[in-house]
């Protein structure tokens, strides 16, 4: 298939229904497949585009999951790793619910601080996690507690672990 400037165009198929997952940052769909446990042996159809033209990001990369809704704590998740990331919800082949992931200023017990001495891993208190955002490209949070940094490539670990 290719436009009248003659570029090729990339026709991905709809989905009955379940989600896309759309304007993720090229390159990081796999990681948004981790976060969100998928590895294929779940039996649903997943269509995974990556590093496509977009108007919007110049290049982006879209996850198409059949039979699935997210959870708000993924949605949350996602907006760590690609935070400007569209969530569509699909019925009968039409968007019903269209959000924009939001990564907030502060992260509250999404995931456990590295930093073992941190007050928030200690058993006997009763302190949850909570982070500030540092930098949104590439992302990094503070931990709010014991000052650790905590990169893109930690969180995802966290999530796949």
């Amino acid at each position: 298939m290719s436009d009248s400037a003659g570029e090729e165009k990339i026709r991905i198929v709809k989905i009955h229904d379940g989600t896309v997952i759309d304007h993720i940052r090229a390159g990081k769909a796999l990681e948004v497949l981790k976060i969100l446990g998928i590895t294929g042996k779940e039996g649903n159809i997943v269509t995974l585009a990556m590093n496509i033209s977009s108007s919007r990001i110049e290049k982006k990369d879209i996850v198409k999951v059949e039979h699935r809704l997210l959870e708000e704590a993924e949605v949350d998740r996602i907006a760590l790793v690609a935070p400007e990331a569209t969530i569509n919800l699909i019925e009968d082949y039409k968007v019903i619910k269209k959000t924009r992931v939001e990564l907030p200023e502060t992260i509250t017990d999404i995931f456990d601080c590295p930093n073992q001495r941190c007050v928030t891993n200690k058993e006997r208190e009763p302190i949850r996690s909570k982070y500030e955002v540092v930098s949104r490209t590439p992302i990094q949070l503070k931990c709010q507690y014991c000052w650790t940094l905590v990169d893109e490539e930690d969180i995802i670990s966290q999530f796949t672990s």
